[in-house]
Order: structure tokens, then C-alpha cells, then sequence
């Protein structure tokens, strides 16, 4: 099984850091963000890696070169600009093959135990498997609400309801309705159909789980991987809906 991990984006919330560092190499507890990811994803038994970059990118690749020194062996999707999350995977397709797929946003930090996407292989009829998270305190409405048999949909009134995570298990072949490689499209869009139809399943993630986008939600965590208490005086910034 192969792994993608979306690192391209220009981490505008997070200047002034990311106007000469790129969101991924950000340090977390002493280490490149990006650099968890990849751990991680040994630890799962995966040993290739595709890595999308645009703004810094270079940067990025100076860092993580081949991949040799982590265990992995990186295939580097490089993008002129940005093409958002949907864009970026339909883009990397050909690196990324013809089976199912572990993807990981850049900017989240998390313990999800990865192995268990390996070991979750998708029904012929699953489109996809989100893993979810509560929702944390700048996002007081989620993206789904889940069925009592494991599927994903988008919320009734009243349902509670839960944040994608940014961790995900998908088959490159529901990025077909997209033909071309350069074109700019949230991976929300890609979803819809399949959620719709209800051919996605998902779990709920009770453990830590951090979205890296703002300096404060930085800072906090590592505050907490120093073990220092946390400034709970800080706000964290609403954020927008799934990517």
C-alpha cells in the first residue's frame, strides 16, 4: 500500500513562520511536522511515499530528499501553484496507482494508529474510509454525522456530528470525473457523491489530534508535547468546513 501526504499549501494563517519556512517543516516537539508523518507511516508497514509541494517546496525536498534515511522512498508531485486537496491527489494519481491509498494532511498532528488503515481493507462497495475526530473547540459543527452501521453522511438536524481528520483511506479511482491533472478542486467535491450514496465508511478517533493551522493551535502543541500547561487564554480561530 502506498501513502500520500498533502504538502502544498502556502500556511497563509500561519505567517510570519511559513513565509520563509513551508508549513510541513515546521517544528512540532522538536522536529519537522512532516517528519510524524512519515514515522507514522512506517510504523504501518508503508514504504512509498507521495509528497505534493508548491510554495517552498524545495525546501521541502532539500529535507526529506529520497526518503532512504527515514526507510521510505518518495515520489514528489511538484504543482506550479496550489490545486487544493482534490486537486493535488488527482494531479499525483499516476505515482499513487491503481489501489487504495492512506492519505494524510500535511498540517495535522495526530496518534491515529495508521496500521489500522493498513489493516482495513475497503468493500468492494466503499469508496472511501474517513476517520473523524470530536469536534474540537474552533469548530463547534462538524462535517458528518455516522450511521449506525459505519457509513458517513452529512448531518440531520439534531445528529451529532464529527470532524474529518484529515486521515483517510481512498481508491484513486474515484477521482476519474476529473480528467485534468491541473485543476484546482477541494477533495470535498470528490466526496460528495460517494457520501451522498452512501458508499463511504468512517470511525470515530477518541485520542490526540491536532489541526496545525494557526500560530496559537501551534504553540499549543508544543506546549503540551513540552509538557507545559496550556495558555487556554489563547482563542483558537474558527475554521472552514472539510477541504
Amino acid at each position: 500500500m502506498k501513502a500520500m501526504i498533502l504538502a502544498a499549501g502556502f500556511g497563509e494563517r500561519l505567517r510570519p513562520l511559513t513565509e520563509t519556512t513551508p508549513k510541513p517543516l515546521l517544528q512540532v516537539g522538536g522536529k519537522p511536522l512532516i517528519q510524524y508523518h512519515i514515522e507514522n507511516l512506517v510504523q504501518a508497514g508503508i514504504r512509498e511515499i507521495v509528497i505534493n509541494t508548491s510554495w517552498l517546496g524545495e525546501k521541502i525536498e532539500a529535507y526529506l530528499g529520497d526518503g532512504s534515511r527515514f526507510g521510505v522512498e518518495i515520489f514528489w508531485s511538484r504543482e506550479n501553484e496550489p490545486l487544493e486537496t482534490g486537486g493535488g491527489i488527482r494531479k499525483a494519481l499516476p505515482y499513487l496507482g491503481c489501489d487504495p491509498f492512506v492519505l494524510v494532511n500535511g498540517d495535522v498532528w495526530s496518534e491515529y494508529p495508521l496500521e489500522n488503515l493498513v489493516a482495513k481493507p475497503l468493500s468492494e462497495d466503499t469508496d472511501a474510509h474517513l476517520v473523524l475526530v470530536p469536534n474540537p473547540p474552533f469548530k463547534m459543527m462538524g462535517d458528518f454525522s455516522l450511521c449506525e452501521n459505519g457509513l458517513v453522511r452529512y448531518p440531520l438536524e439534531g445528529e451529532k456530528t464529527y470532524t474529518f481528520s484529515g486521515i483517510s483511506l481512498l481508491r484513486p479511482e474515484i477521482f476519474a470525473l476529473y480528467p485534468s491533472a491541473s485543476e484546482k478542486f477541494p477533495l470535498r467535491n470528490v466526496l460528495e457523491s460517494s457520501i451522498r450514496a452512501l458508499c463511504i465508511s468512517g470511525e470515530v478517533f477518541e485520542g490526540q489530534w491536532w489541526d496545525v493551522g494557526t500560530l496559537e493551535r501551534l504553540d499549543m502543541l508544543n506546549s503540551l508535547l513540552a509538557g507545559k500547561p496550556l495558555d487556554v487564554s489563547k482563542k483558537p480561530r474558527l475554521r472552514p468546513q472539510i477541504a
